[in-house]
């Protein structure tokens, strides 16, 4: 990570489920298992303004990432990340519960009084009963592993515009989901040519 930018190359796109970002990402940041490639920084949220994220953290369309401490502290001098209250499970394919998500807004100024912002942040914790410990080789090994589940978070930082009322106003779910692809589009015109000539549709 050249300067501590943290690029992809073009025509990769970095774009996980949360059970992805549990399982394959922060499972290994807890367990001390290397990850390639490891794309994913530490960053500590006081020390950045969600808008100085860039060329710091992984960079993927508007959204940011990195792994943090549990417990680092969200403030700094011009602004803090409070907790919205909202908190939702991660479950995987099997519908087991392997983690939760939080989120957090950013706030400009001074804690309680702070201005709202647009920014984001949804942290990412792992759920250890998810897990099967089991099969650690030793006893040792295991209490290790338990203790550094509350060691890490993994961070997904964007810019929200909430312009529609929802369940989760936070969510980064799209919703131009309603919207006609470009092929769509074609097909469209295509049809509106073929009937101004009269040919049948």
């Amino acid at each position: 990570m050249e300067d501590g930018s943290v690029n992809l190359p073009p025509g990769f796109f970095f774009s996980p489920t949360d059970e992805e970002l549990v399982l394959h990402f922060l499972y290994c940041k807890a367990s001390l298992i290397p990850c390639h490639p490891n794309i994913i920084p530490d960053l500590h949220p006081s020390q950045l303004a969600p808008w100085e994220l860039n060329g710091k953290a992984l960079l993927s369309g508007n959204q940011y990432y990195f792994f943090t401490k549990v417990n680092e502290n969200r403030a700094r001098e011009n602004g803090y990340w409070k907790d919205t209250g909202v908190t939702e499970p991660i479950l995987s394919t099997f519908d087991k519960k392997v983690g939760m998500k939080k989120y957090l807004v950013f706030h400009i100024g001074e804690a309680p009084q702070g201005t709202e912002t647009s920014w984001v942040m949804q942290e990412y914790y792992i759920c250890s009963s998810g897990f099967d410990t089991a099969s650690y080789r030793s006893a040792r090994r295991r209490r290790k592993h338990d203790q550094s589940w509350s060691k890490w978070v993994l961070c997904k930082v964007y810019e929200k515009i909430r312009s529609q009322q929802g369940v989760n106003c936070y969510s980064d779910d799209d919703d131009s989901g309603s919207e006609l692809s470009w092929l769509d589009e074609v097909y469209l015109s295509l049809d509106d040519d073929l009937e101004e000539i009269g040919m049948p549709i």
